[in-house]
């Protein structure tokens, strides 16, 4: 399967459908309990393709990655030494009123006029938190 979502930020109505079905695709997938097995960050061409790629074994066994493309801004909480497998709690888009998004908006504002989504997940292993301020995802 591979869901490609990109924002162009060209018309309002365009955007608001785009921010919709972002939010839409993203919030609607039964992340809970499935296990990350590998994140990679790939800044081989700085500001041209800086991407996070999470390696994902979902559910029903299968393995996937979600590659959160044009990334801008990440913060990764990542808590270690307990042994058991990184399962997801919880993953959705920020709403617009998140602190990290806020400041991130604020400091940038001058330079970024893109349309930008705040992607959050949650562990329920070690309590770990990804905040991650990109354009896009996709699942392949």
């Amino acid at each position: 399967m591979v869901v490609i979502i990109q924002q162009n930020g060209h018309g309002n109505n365009l955007i608001s459908q785009k921010n919709m079905k972002e939010r839409k695709n993203f919030n609607e997938i039964f992340w809970h309990d499935a296990i990350i097995k590998n994140i990679q960050v790939d800044r081989n061409k700085p500001g041209i393709k800086d991407t996070i790629d999470f390696e994902i074994t979902w559910m029903n066994n299968q393995t996937s990655r979600v590659v959160f493309e044009d990334v801008y801004w990440a913060k990764m909480l990542m808590g270690f030494g307990v042994v058991a497998d990184e399962c997801i709690y919880e993953a959705f888009i920020a709403p617009k009123d998140d602190i990290d998004l806020i400041c991130f908006n604020e400091k940038w504002k001058e330079l970024i006029s893109e349309n930008l989504f705040c992607y959050i997940i949650r562990t329920a292993s070690t309590g770990s938190e990804f905040k991650i301020i990109a354009k896009s995802f996709k699942i392949l």
